[in-house]
């Protein structure tokens, strides 16, 4: 009986330990915006983000009359703050930028669909991706200007 009791307790506390490995594995190590590789990581996936919109008809007419150097840094600082980077977001709130736009969820589906192979192209993990996308998802109705 005292042998038995022994194994279930040593059972017991063996999975806990794995339980409590799985879960430190899971959590991040670092800040996000370590993990996206700090500024030149941002500015390396908005800059291959850029080359994506100018090169696709769908979209990149809701950039034709925007000053493309001001949109890149905003856009960096935005990553940048929302990763908990040294940042603070200055620009305008997102339902107030995309007021007038008539954007559809096929356009932020497409823009979105351009970050995430952008991040790829620029080896983010899809963790640090996903990690990433729940920040900026709680965005996804001020840029629909959904209420």
């Amino acid at each position: 009986m005292f042998e038995r009791s022994r194994i279930v307790l040593l059972a017991a506390v063996s999975s806990a330990l794995l339980m409590a490995a799985g879960c430190t594995m899971r959590q991040p190590s670092q800040p996000l915006y370590a993990d996206l590789g700090g500024q030149p990581g941002i500015a390396a996936v908005v800059e291959n983000l850029m080359y994506r919109i100018a090169d696709d008809a769908h979209i990149v007419g809701f950039f034709a009359n925007t000053n493309i150097d001001h949109f890149v840094a905003s856009l960096e600082q935005q990553l940048c703050d929302i990763s908990d980077g040294p940042c603070q977001y200055q620009g305008p709130p997102m339902d107030r930028a995309h007021q007038h736009m008539g954007l559809d969820d096929s356009h932020f589906n497409r823009l979105v669909e351009h970050l995430d192979a952008a991040m790829i192209d620029e080896n983010i993990p899809l963790q640090t991706r996903n990690r990433l996308y729940a920040r900026l998802a709680p965005l996804h109705a001020d840029i629909m200007r959904l209420q």
